[in-house]
C-alpha cells in the first residue's frame, strides 16, 4: 500500500508541478500556447499508449522487477528533463518520462487490488486517491516556490529523491509475483494496432486549433485512428490472449464508470491548464502565489476522498457522485461569472476553486471503486488496468481541449478585433472564461453516466 501511494503521489506531483510550469516554459523558449502544451501532453500520450502493453507484460513476467522499471526510467527522465537546452529536447524527454511512469500505473492498482481484501478495497482505494491529491496539492505550491526561487528546471529535479526512495523501498517490500500468465502469449499484432490509434486521436484533440477541420492532417488523423482502432477491435475479439479484456465494456456499469472516470481527470487537468495561465498571464501574479491558489482545489479533493466513502455507504454510491459532479460544475459555473470582476475575486475565487476540489473528491473514489466492482472479480486487475488507462487518458484529454479552446477563443477574439492574437490580461481572462463552459458540459456528462445502475457482478 505505501508503495503504491508513493507511485501515485510521484505521478501527479509531476503532472501538477509541470501544469504550473507552462507559462513560465512559453516564455522560456519563446513558443506559443499551442507548442508549450506539448511538455504536457508528450508524458500523458506516452503513459497512455504504453500503459495497455505494460499491463499484459507485467501479467506475464511479474510485477517487482517491472515496476521497479517505472521508478527508474522515470526518476532518470526526470533528471534528464531538467538538463533539456530546447523544448524539443524536453518533449521527448517527457515521452520518456511518460513510458517509465506506465511502468509503474500498469502495476499500481493491480498490486492494490491483490494485496487488499476486497471488502476493504474501497478504502485502500480512497487512500490511493488522497495520495494522488496531496501530490496534485504540493505541486503548485512546490511548482511555484521553485519558479520564483531558482528556475523550471528544478521543477522537474523535485520527483528525483522520491523516485529513489520509491525504488528502495520497493525492492524490500514488493513480494515477487506468483500468479502468473504463463498460459497466455504476447499480443504483438493488438499492441501494433492500439498504440498508434490512441496516439493519433489524442494528436488529432490537441491539434483542433491548429489544423482546419477539413484539412488533409485532420481528416488523415481522425481516419487513420478509427481504422486502427476498428482493426484492433476485431482483432481483440478473435485472438486467445487479448491486450484488453472487451468483455469488461459488454457491461454498461463499468463502461459508464470507465468513461466517467476519464471526465473527472479531464476535469482536474483542464481546470489546473486553464487556470495557470489565467492566474499568470490574466492577472500576471507570479508563480508562488498561483501555486498556493491553485493548491486549493486539490487539498480539499484529499480531505474529502476519504470521506467520500463513508458518505457512500450511507448514502449510495450513485448519488454521492451525482452529487459532487452537481457541486462541481456549480463550481464551474460561479468561475465564469466572477472571472472578470476585480471586486472581492480572491474571497469568492478561492471559494470557487474549493467547492470545485470538493466536488471532485465526493466523485472520484466512490466512482472508482464502483467501476471495478461492475467488472466480475476474476478481472479485478483487468479492471483495474483499464481504470488507470482512462485516468491518463482523461488527464490528456483535459489538457488538450482546454489549451485548443483557450487557443481558439484568442484566435477568434483577435481576427473580431482586427489586431494579432493577444496572450495577457483582459482578453485571456475572457478566453478562459468561455473555455470553462466546456468543462461544465464535462460535469454534467459525468452526473449523467453515474445514474447508470451498478451491480455487483459474480
Amino acid at each position: 500500500m505505501a508503495v503504491t501511494c508513493i507511485s501515485a503521489f510521484i505521478g501527479q506531483l509531476d503532472a501538477s508541478i509541470v501544469q504550473l510550469a507552462l507559462p513560465a516554459l512559453k516564455v522560456t523558449f519563446n513558443s506559443t500556447i499551442d507548442e508549450v502544451r506539448w511538455v504536457a501532453v508528450a508524458y500523458l500520450l506516452a503513459f497512455a499508449s504504453c500503459l495497455p502493453v505494460f499491463s499484459r507484460l507485467c501479467d506475464m513476467h511479474g510485477r517487482k522487477a517491472l515496476y521497479l522499471a517505472g521508478f527508474g526510467l522515470f526518476t532518470l527522465a526526470s533528471l534528464l528533463c531538467g538538463l533539456a537546452t530546447d523544448l524539443p529536447s524536453l518533449v521527448a524527454f517527457r515521452v520518456l518520462q511518460g513510458i517509465g511512469g506506465a511502468l509503474l500505473g500498469a502495476n499500481s492498482i493491480a498490486i492494490l487490488v491483490k494485496s487488499i481484501d476486497p471488502s476493504r478495497r474501497d478504502r485502500a482505494i480512497g487512500f490511493l486517491t488522497a495520495s494522488q491529491a496531496i501530490g496534485v496539492s504540493l505541486g503548485p505550491v512546490v511548482g511555484g516556490l521553485l519558479l520564483d526561487a531558482l528556475d523550471w528546471r528544478w521543477v522537474f529535479w523535485a520527483a528525483v529523491p522520491f523516485g529513489l526512495a520509491a525504488m528502495a523501498l520497493g525492492w524490500l517490500v514488493l513480494p515477487r509475483s506468483t500468479d502468473l500468465a504463463k498460459d497466455k502469449t504476447f499480443d504483438w499484432l493488438g499492441a501494433l494496432l492500439l498504440t498508434p490509434s490512441l496516439v493519433l486521436a489524442v494528436l488529432a484533440l490537441n491539434q483542433v486549433s491548429v489544423w482546419q477541420a477539413t484539412s488533409p492532417a485532420m481528416i488523415v488523423s481522425v481516419a487513420a485512428s478509427v481504422l486502427l482502432m476498428a482493426l484492433f477491435v476485431s482483432h481483440e475479439r478473435t485472438t486467445s490472449s487479448p491486450l484488453v479484456n472487451l468483455d469488461l465494456f459488454g457491461r454498461k456499469a463499468f463502461s459508464a464508470g470507465i468513461v466517467a472516470v476519464g471526465l473527472g481527470y479531464a476535469l482536474l487537468y483542464g481546470m489546473f491548464f486553464l487556470m495557470s495561465f489565467a492566474l499568470m498571464h490574466g492577472f500576471h501574479e507570479s508563480a508562488q502565489p498561483a501555486g498556493l491558489k491553485l493548491a486549493v482545489i486539490p487539498v480539499v479533493l484529499g480531505i474529502v476522498a476519504p470521506l467520500s466513502v463513508s458518505l457512500s455507504g450511507r448514502w449510495g454510491s450513485s448519488t454521492v457522485r451525482v452529487a459532487g459532479m452537481a457541486i462541481t460544475a456549480a463550481a464551474l459555473a460561479a468561475l465564469c461569472v466572477i472571472a472578470l470582476k476585480p471586486v472581492g475575486i480572491l474571497v469568492y475565487g478561492l471559494t470557487a476553486f474549493a467547492v470545485f476540489g470538493a466536488g471532485l473528491g465526493l466523485f472520484v473514489t466512490p466512482n472508482s471503486n464502483a467501476t471495478i466492482d461492475a467488472a466480475p472479480t476474476r478481472h479485478a486487475s483487468e479492471a483495474g488496468a483499464t481504470l488507470n488507462l482512462f485516468r491518463v487518458l482523461g488527464s490528456c484529454i483535459g489538457v488538450s481541449s482546454a489549451s485548443s479552446m483557450l487557443s481558439w477563443r484568442l484566435q477568434a477574439m483577435a481576427d473580431t478585433s482586427g489586431q494579432p492574437a493577444f496572450f495577457a490580461g483582459h482578453p485571456l481572462i475572457e478566453a478562459v472564461e468561455s473555455s470553462l463552459a466546456m468543462l461544465v458540459v464535462f460535469a454534467l456528462i459525468a452526473a449523467a453516466l453515474s445514474l447508470v445502475r451498478h451491480t455487483r457482478p459474480g
